[in-house]
């Protein structure tokens, strides 16, 4: 089937007032960016739909095939177009129907008639093509409330517009519609899952990674890299940064009591997230932590974590079983990369019998006989950076 354009509906936008304008204007350029590849592509936007256009049948190919990734699409449809003429749109009603899964299915033709010279009424021509296509496909089931194929055909003064596949889009909010935040991200199952619930939501990424060689390997470093390539797919740069932690962990371990250690080392990460995040222009960070899930992640726990900063932390995990945010992992391509077992430099260290309700004032008596300030400038100066993906530079990167 040689489908025209594609018609996507915004869905949230949609109950935007004033600056719907704005959200409007970062989908477009994110579907730019995500299409710098595709030359032929044309857009056009409305106040509630916008149109996907392209004279190359491969390329409406690979927006059909990729759109689903890119926030801020309620859903979207290939769209035939044809002449006005009744025979015309009577065989272009075929091969939509065609390409479609159509046996036994509940259907029903819908017509907006904008062309009002146009000799058939509304009814006339929705009567006509209904009938005709049910000749076609006798198993097809007429129902006129919520139908499993609603044919749509739009009759303009210069063409005939008709499609009748929805695909389901990624929803939420386009990209940069709600400013930058950190992701820290480690490795696992969750942390990719979090950044993916906050792009989601709007939110662009910067992801940090902290790095403890030689007790953590170059391949368990590759696979963080996959984690924030893989993430970078739903359509924007992700930067990583990875922070040299070795010698933090080591001070750890060396002045900090086993059972509190793992305490410290998320609040040593959580002053150098922050002093990135500053430095980044971000306003919030993100981590995958699930309440109760480990020793570092009860009530107590971050608290004490959560004490070394004044900056928004986001759990979007925060209430998610494991099984849950496995399914979601699963769904958006990164739990296959999070399974690898390559350790990281959370597991090296870690206690026998941490501290489930660890006491903040005894943590901070602990830590004061550590200078730790120097070794975190350190690490912040001599960390490493990526960009993913790695694209050619084009005209539209400086926007996202």
């Amino acid at each position: 089937m040689k489908w025209e354009k594609i018609l996507i509906r915004y869905g949230e936008l949609s109950t935007k007032g004033k600056n719907r304008k704005s959200f409007i204007t970062h989908l477009k350029n994110n579907i730019k960016f995500s299409f710098i590849d595709l030359p032929n592509i044309k857009m056009t936007a409305e106040r509630d739909r916008m149109f996907l256009t392209s004279t190359d049948d491969l390329e409406i190919q690979e927006l059909i095939k990729s759109l689903p990734k890119i926030f801020g699409i309620q859903s979207f449809s290939p769209v035939a177009a044809c002449t006005q003429q009744l025979e015309d749109i009577e065989r272009t009603a075929i091969k939509i129907i065609e390409s479609l899964d159509h046996q036994d299915k509940t259907f029903r033709v819908t017509v907006k008639r904008t062309d009002k010279r146009y000799p058939l009424d509304t009814y006339e021509l929705q009567r006509t093509i209904a009938n005709h296509v049910l000749r076609q496909f006798p198993s097809l089931i007429v129902q006129m409330k919520k139908p499993e194929i609603d044919l749509r055909i739009e009759v303009l003064s210069d063409a005939v517009y008709m499609m009748a596949e929805v695909i389901p889009g990624a929803g939420g909010m386009p990209l940069g519609s709600n400013g930058r935040s950190l992701l820290m991200l480690s490795g696992g199952i969750d942390s990719p899952v979090a950044g993916y619930m906050l792009l989601k939501r709007g939110v662009r990424l910067d992801a940090i990674h902290f790095h403890s060689p030689p007790f953590t390997s170059e391949r368990s470093k590759e696979k963080v890299m996959d984690l924030a390539n893989q993430l970078s797919h739903f359509g924007a740069t992700v930067r990583l940064h990875v922070i040299p932690f070795t010698e933090i962990q080591q001070s750890i371990q060396s002045q900090i009591p086993e059972n509190v250690s793992m305490t410290t080392t998320r609040r040593m990460m959580m002053k150098i997230a922050d002093l990135v995040r500053e430095e980044i222009g971000a306003l919030g960070i993100v981590t995958g932590e699930s309440l109760g899930q480990v020793a570092s992640q009860t009530l107590e726990s971050l608290t004490a974590i959560n004490a070394v900063t004044t900056t928004p932390v986001f759990r979007p995990l925060i209430s998610f079983d494991k099984l849950e945010i496995i399914d979601i992992a699963q769904k958006i391509g990164t739990y296959e990369t999070s399974i690898l077992p390559y350790e990281d430099c959370c597991t090296i260290f870690t206690s026998s019998c941490p501290k489930t309700k660890p006491k903040l004032e005894k943590v901070e008596y602990y830590e004061s006989f550590k200078d730790f300030d120097e070794l975190i400038k350190e690490a912040v100066e001599k960390r490493e950076t990526y960009s993913f993906p790695t694209k050619k530079k084009n005209e539209f990167e400086s926007l996202l």
